[in-house]
């Protein structure tokens, strides 16, 4: 069994910045890749941001050049660090992390963005 547990959603004016954190703990072996999806009122769950264990990342367009992900591979954390927030980006933000296979999530950070 894997466990993730998100921190650091909350409110912020537009233009500001949130970081997300992530923490894995349970039957890891091995993370092949981890990340952050989002979920807007009425809409997808969409990726956010990837990152593989040897640091390759993949961003969405519209979070290009605003977040930056990271990981530390021995304390099997991911985090996200989120500058020039829109409102756009109000959403409830996820962790994923891809293990031997299976997909894995966290219960979800609510993140908002309003003046």
């Amino acid at each position: 069994q894997v466990q993730l547990v998100e921190s650091g959603g909350g409110l912020v004016q537009p233009g500001g910045s949130l970081r997300l954190s992530c923490a894995a703990s349970g039957s890891i072996f091995s993370i092949n890749r981890m990340g952050w999806y989002r979920q807007a009122p009425g809409k997808q769950r969409e990726l956010v941001t990837t990152i593989t264990s040897g640091g390759g990342t993949n961003y969405a367009d519209s979070v290009k050049g605003r977040f930056t992900i990271s990981r530390d591979n021995a304390k099997n954390t991911v985090s996200l660090q989120m500058n020039s927030l829109k409102p756009e980006d109000t959403a409830v933000y996820y962790c994923n992390v891809l293990i031997l296979g299976y997909d894995y999530w966290g219960q979800g950070t609510q993140v908002t963005v309003s003046s």
